[in-house]
């Protein structure tokens, strides 16, 4: 099969437990980003967040047969990164003064308010609220955020002063987060990876 971005998550998730490489590529596609986004905002470490998506990506690969066929797999890989960034705290590898947004995230979103959401309704939802954006501002929101680039790297691209870049940034966080908030528990959850800076 050569369309596996045209598969539901779940026709993924039956793939993956048949240890289908394609399958897992394309899970790791669609959700490492959002999760890494999640991670990262709760600790503010790059590279660990980074080291801890892998490490859940590994797991999902390696541990295929525990995932559950009544469970979104969206769902599954966001406890899991929850659970994995509250283990790493635990451990007093960084900072406690981040355990307050741990315990504000655990109130926001249940687990069982997770296994409610519709796999594809997250990316779906949050591209079409980003592409009802102005076009310059789309542009500039989607190099930040899908790109990852620097506010720097942004003005030197398309000629623009590292200020209006931010401001950009910021205007676009304000729509969005009126936008998604009418969505109530899901809009709750783009809203986490909506970042502020």
């Amino acid at each position: 099969m050569d369309n596996y971005n045209i598969l539901s998550d779940s026709e993924l998730v039956t793939l993956l437990k048949r240890r289908d490489r394609s399958a897992f590529a394309e899970i790791y596609d669609r959700y490492s980003m959002m999760i890494y986004y999640k991670i990262n905002q709760m600790l503010r470490d790059e590279n660990v967040s980074k080291d801890l998506v892998q490490d859940l990506f590994t797991s999902i690969w390696e541990k295929s047969e525990l995932i559950r066929d009544n469970v979104g797999i969206s769902s599954y890989l966001y406890v899991a990164a929850r659970n994995r960034v509250l283990k790493y705290i635990q451990k007093g590898k960084t900072r406690s003064d981040y355990l307050a947004e741990i315990g504000k995230y655990n109130l926001m979103v249940s687990d069982q308010t997770l296994e409610k959401i519709d796999e594809k309704d997250l990316m779906l939802l949050l591209t079409a609220e980003i592409a009802k954006l102005p076009a310059k501002m789309r542009e500039v929101f989607e190099l930040s955020r899908l790109e990852d680039l620097s506010h720097r790297e942004i003005a030197q691209r398309l000629g623009l002063s590292e200020s209006t870049v931010k401001k950009q940034v910021q205007n676009a966080l304000k729509i969005l987060k009126v936008r998604l908030s009418r969505y109530h528990s899901l809009g709750v959850i783009l809203l986490i990876f909506l970042r502020d800076n």
